[in-house]
């Protein structure tokens, strides 16, 4: 019997979950994960303690419970999750797993310990992301609507003065042409809304980037900003909604310009990275984003700059998302940023 508890010791110190055994509440073993998840240097430092040191207040009364019923029904409790106080005062979440064992002659209680913190952090992130995004996509349909009526109504009016002050004509086209821009915008914020049906049609990428680029070249070149297209190897055709592509490079391309106040370089790689997919970076000499925003990136509301919303790239992520690809963020401080959306592409032996 020595012997074999002897290796069964030797076995569950191999076992990287935390381990504990207690006796009337008193730990009287743990192995070395159990030790490092309960934050002390050395088993001495949980050796002899309560359980219930360790279990955060407000779980008490339910640890209690369960406790109770597990002497009582001797049956094993799977995953529940429990709030632990590390020596260093710091609270985790863990999953726990208890049975009733005999350990050195006495009835004790096995308990296995899996830190699930990291994975409940991130839950309660993307619950609060959905919400975010249900609360924006119904403002969303909310100002789409009402600006589109008496936008409808003031470009009527716009149209008629047209025809009326022909001296005009060109001061009227400079308004039309704000007024439909301003229509655009409002689509923006429909596709934040709801799924929209659109069509997917086979597009050169090298004819819809020379065409992004032609189009903000006036606004790089004013802020002393040069645009540099690389097609690092054979691209073929991609599927997409061109104008939603568009959009995403669009808005790409002016927060690289905003992040240059003093001009720079933008250069666009394009290259294939596997068989069916592609790769399109652009890469800026900007200020950089820190670190730590990056994972916050794209989020409704939450943004890098002074008078931003965080719409224009949330709308970003969206579309290539709904284009089955990904879209990446790398940067530092002062030396710049790196935006890589990555978009399946069609197989050139197709064609």
């Amino acid at each position: 019997m020595e012997e074999s508890e002897k290796n069964y010791k030797i076995l569950i110190e191999t076992i990287p979950d935390a381990i504990l055994i207690y006796s009337q509440n008193i730990i009287v073993y743990t192995n070395e994960a159990g030790t490092n998840m309960l934050g002390g240097q050395k088993k001495e430092d949980i050796l002899g303690k309560s359980i219930y040191h360790f279990i955060n207040p407000q779980y008490h009364e339910l640890a209690k419970k369960r406790l109770e019923k597990l002497r009582k029904k001797e049956k094993l409790i799977n995953h529940v999750e429990q709030k632990i106080v590390r020596l260093d005062q710091k609270n985790i979440f863990v999953e726990v797993s208890t049975r009733l064992i005999i350990f050195e002659g006495k009835e004790s209680i096995f308990s296995i310990f899996k830190d699930v913190t990291n994975k409940k952090e991130e839950t309660e992130g993307l619950l609060q992301k959905s919400e975010k995004l249900a609360l924006v996509g119904q403002l969303a349909a909310g100002i789409a609507h009402e600006i589109r009526n008496p936008l409808t109504s003031i470009k009527g009016f716009i149209q008629l003065f047209k025809a009326k002050y022909k001296s005009d004509e060109v001061h009227f086209n400079l308004v039309l042409a704000e007024l439909e821009r301003i229509n655009l915008i409002v689509s923006e914020f429909l596709v934040l809304a709801k799924p929209t049906a659109v069509e997917y049609k086979d597009k050169e990428i090298k004819i819809l980037l020379n065409d992004v680029v032609t189009l903000i070249n006036t606004h790089a070149i004013m802020n002393n900003v040069q645009i540099i297209v690389e097609f690092e190897s054979e691209i073929s055709t991609i599927v997409c909604e061109e104008n939603q592509l568009k959009q995403v490079f669009i808005n790409i391309l002016k927060n690289s310009i905003e992040a240059m106040p003093n001009g720079g370089i933008i250069d666009i790689k394009v290259k294939a990275i596997e068989k069916d997919t592609i790769s399109i970076s652009f890469i800026d000499q900007g200020t950089g984003i820190p670190e730590d925003r990056i994972p916050k990136l794209g989020e409704p509301f939450y943004t890098t700059k002074e008078k931003g919303t965080g719409l224009g790239l949330m709308t970003s992520y969206k579309i290539i998302e709904n284009h089955d690809g990904r879209l990446k963020i790398s940067s530092k401080i002062n030396e710049g940023t790196k935006v890589e959306v990555i978009l399946p592409r069609v197989p050139s032996e197709l064609y």
